[in-house]
């Protein structure tokens, strides 16, 4: 049987043909270009991959009718291969393949965040290396999120997308939604509605590093977003890296833009929970969050 090379999911996986008989070239030209979009991006929308192929001419290859499939399962917030394909999501994956192209023949256009931050699937953030294990759906899908705090995981550098793929695997285990490598790049792990099981109950209630009277048995997992950077194991006292810093400061705008969440609801894990007295887990991150003072458009009252 003849083995080719077609997209399942970020990388390039070997996969058989349906139909042995098919044009070999016109394949090899699909892998050709999916490759090439991939170049130095950590993740890459379906619909821009099956926009490439189209204006390519290539709509008749295996590799387009699988990115059509997840360009339509990317639009509901769903991973590549997960469920069938409804006739209508097909038309909504094809009316958003044809305005890629568009896109992509013209001039390239600048959006602001907002913009960015109401797209569904695979949103691409400026200046943020970004992997979506799991895409997400129409903002107003999503779980209501009200806050977002940031963990440290005191995992060992490396160890970011194995956890994120463990959390994939069962959205509501005991973990976050995003988790951050070393290197800055995030993993976006479960789907916006799933309720990850994180935090301790808002059980702080000393006042020590913000006023307690606020968050106590108030800031917790079914109203925010836990967001954990890998990397202070074995030294739990260790800073996040300058590269986990940046890109957490450009993903939290996102995050705040996306669920309209103010600066004074992003918290430490350390400010709402009794924590290890080692080091105080996530203030770093936290403090330098809100004193970014971003304030989304249109923010919660």
């Amino acid at each position: 049987m003849r083995v080719r090379r077609a997209i399942t999911g970020f990388v390039l996986l070997a996969l058989p043909w349906l139909d042995p008989t098919a044009g070999a070239e016109p394949a090899t030209s699909a892998a050709q270009i999916i490759a090439q979009a991939q170049i130095g991006r950590a993740d890459v929308p379906r619909i821009e991959l099956a926009a490439r192929l189209k204006i390519a001419g290539l709509q008749a290859t295996l590799d387009y009718t699988h990115l059509r499939d997840n360009a339509a399962r990317e639009l509901k917030g769903r991973p590549d291969g997960a469920g069938a394909v409804s006739a209508t999501e097909l038309a909504a994956a094809d009316a958003a393949i044809d305005r890629q192209v568009a896109a992509l023949a013209g001039s390239p256009q600048h959006q602001t965040l907002t913009e960015i931050a109401r797209h569904s699937g695979r949103p691409q953030i400026p200046g943020l290396k970004i992997v979506y294990l799991n895409p997400l759906g129409e903002p107003a899908e999503a779980n209501r999120w009200q806050n977002i705090l940031a963990h440290q995981s005191e995992g060992p550098p490396g160890s970011a997308r194995a956890s994120a793929l463990a959390q994939a695997a069962n959205p509501t285990k005991r973990g976050v939604t995003l988790w951050v490598e070393t290197d800055g790049t995030a993993y976006w792990a479960t789907p916006e509605g799933a309720i990850p099981t994180h935090g301790d109950g808002a059980n702080r209630n000393d006042n020590k590093y913000i006023d307690n009277t606020k968050t106590y048995r108030a800031v917790v997992k079914t109203n925010t977003m836990g967001v954990e950077f890998v990397g202070n194991y074995p030294e739990v006292t260790k800073p996040v890296t300058s590269e986990q810093m940046q890109a957490w400061l450009i993903l939290v705008r996102f995050l705040q833009e996306r669920y309209t969440i103010r600066p004074e609801s992003i918290y430490a894990h350390n400010w709402i929970d009794y924590k290890d007295a080692r080091y105080c887990e996530g203030c770093d991150l936290a403090q330098a969050a809100r004193q970014q003072g971003y304030v989304p458009t249109n923010p919660r009252p």
